[in-house]
């Protein structure tokens, strides 16, 4: 196949079209996730050309070595790129690139991707394979797609029959039923120095606290809190966010704690197109994540599948031996230190709806088809200019069998500034999976006790 946009799952191809369909699949169609699809519901077939391998299940728990502080080794360490795309050879390989990307190329002369042999490494474990099962069957959008019923955990339409469903997998997708990690966001200026924040986040599916009581409904489907550790001057700066399933019914809950002011307040701004703290104006509070909360605002169409060189298996990226001076630079991470694959992505369209209100007119988005993860996503403004680029770095955390972000960044491709988030190469320790935490864990009592210097 070429890089221009197709349908291809086959069987499911009348699901594909029918882009108003609001129900789950009938239990014949959810076979597929049992034969012809994976049971996130990625095509278990490689493609034609034999570029795209077909998917075994993906990496093994016990795929590399974890070091004292919980660092993966990289599994394919001793692999070389097939070819490396730059600014000459560029009209070889665009039709596998998003607008976004070929404009990285246009606009800084010694930008490169290395693309390297694509592995299918993504995992969950079995309870997660057994949760999309169920949802492909049961679960629903309600609320006109902005809400979900008879939901679990994670992937409520590993069979999707419209955009709103794709984006609702990304947004649901599984990141582990908890974590806490150190992170580090970096805002480089035009000449690539800047100070990192570091903050401590701790992330909760509701479902997975230890005091989790089924009888109590709720709308909430996880708890997020980021604690800033550094610098000294934002240090113990908190926000706490419950987010709901149904963000227009309950939208989400959120609170600052001012560690200066030692005060908490509501903070309803921690949402669409607010301003995120601390990234000197280049990202909103929905570029976080690549793209989370309320999908209500734009209206969505799914255009098809197609082939894209994407960030994957960035393992050299995570190193624990790197520097995060040796990551930033002017203009764009350091590109000898990501890794592209060709993998299939979804390619969902979303469209301001009239009378709504958001800087980004209309954004692209490139999801992997095996971990439903945002791989790509072009945002335009107002006047339909191509503005930023977002990529995911992402990797397996074969150990835990979590597919997630090792870094995200976010170009501005008209200021030439950029934003990287997730970082973690000079920390003490990688992600922690599985903490066991508490609903009292995330009040705002709770906020002000933690957020104290």
């Amino acid at each position: 196949m070429t890089g221009s946009t197709a349908f291809i799952h086959g069987g499911a191809l009348a699901l594909l079209l029918c882009t108003s369909a609001m129900a789950a699949v009938s239990p014949d169609t959810a076979k597929q996730l049992e034969t012809t699809l994976t049971p996130l519901g990625a095509e278990r077939a490689g493609n034609a050309q034999g570029t795209i391998p077909a998917w075994t299940g993906g990496l093994a728990k016990d795929a590399g070595a974890v070091d004292s502080a919980g660092f993966l080794a990289n599994p394919y360490a001793g692999e070389r790129p097939l070819f490396s795309i730059t600014g000459q050879n560029l009209a070889q390989y665009q039709d596998r690139l998003s607008p976004g990307q070929v404009a990285m190329f246009k606009r800084y002369p010694d930008y490169q991707m290395n693309v390297f042999p694509t592995h299918r490494s993504a995992s969950v474990p079995p309870s997660i394979v057994e949760a999309a099962r169920r949802n492909a069957v049961n679960t629903r959008l309600i609320a006109g797609g902005n809400g979900l019923e008879n939901f679990t955990k994670a992937f409520p339409f590993p069979i999707p029959s419209n955009g709103l469903e794709v984006i609702w997998n990304h947004i649901t997708r599984y990141r582990g039923d908890s974590v806490k990690r150190l992170m580090v966001q970096i805002v480089p200026d035009v000449r690539g120095v800047a100070t990192p924040v570091t903050y401590a986040h701790q992330y909760v599916l509701r479902e997975s606290l230890a005091d989790y009581d089924p009888a109590k409904p709720s709308n909430v489907l996880f708890y997020n809190k980021q604690t800033v550790v550094a610098p000294a001057r934002l240090a113990g700066n908190v926000e706490l966010v419950h987010e709901t399933l149904d963000q227009v019914k309950e939208p989400r809950q959120a609170w600052i704690y001012n560690a200066g002011q030692r005060r908490v307040r509501r903070a309803p701004q921690v949402a669409y197109d607010g301003p995120a703290a601390s990234t000197d104006g280049q990202r909103v509070v929905d570029n976080y994540d690549l793209f989370n909360g309320a999908p209500d605002r734009y209206d969505w169409q799914l255009l098809g599948k197609q082939e894209l060189f994407i960030p994957y298996n960035s393992y050299l990226l995570d190193s624990p031996k790197l520097k995060y001076a040796e990551i930033t630079q002017a203009g764009h991470i350091n590109q000898d230190l990501a890794r592209y694959e060709l993998h299939r992505v979804w390619h969902v369209v979303a469209t301001l709806k009239p009378g709504q209100r958001h800087v980004y007119a209309k954004r692209d988005f490139y999801i992997d088809e095996d971990s439903w993860q945002a791989a790509v996503i072009d945002h335009y403004d107002g006047r339909n200019t191509l503005w930023r680029l977002a990529e995911a770095h992402q990797l397996s955390y074969y150990n835990s069998q979590v597919p997630w972000y090792t870094a995200e960044t976010l170009n501005d491709l008209v200021s030439g500034r950029y934003l990287v988030l997730g970082l973690k190469n000079e920390e003490k320790s990688s992600y922690q999976f599985g903490v066991k935490a508490l609903e009292a864990e995330f009040t705002p009592n709770a906020l002000r006790q933690s957020g104290v210097r």
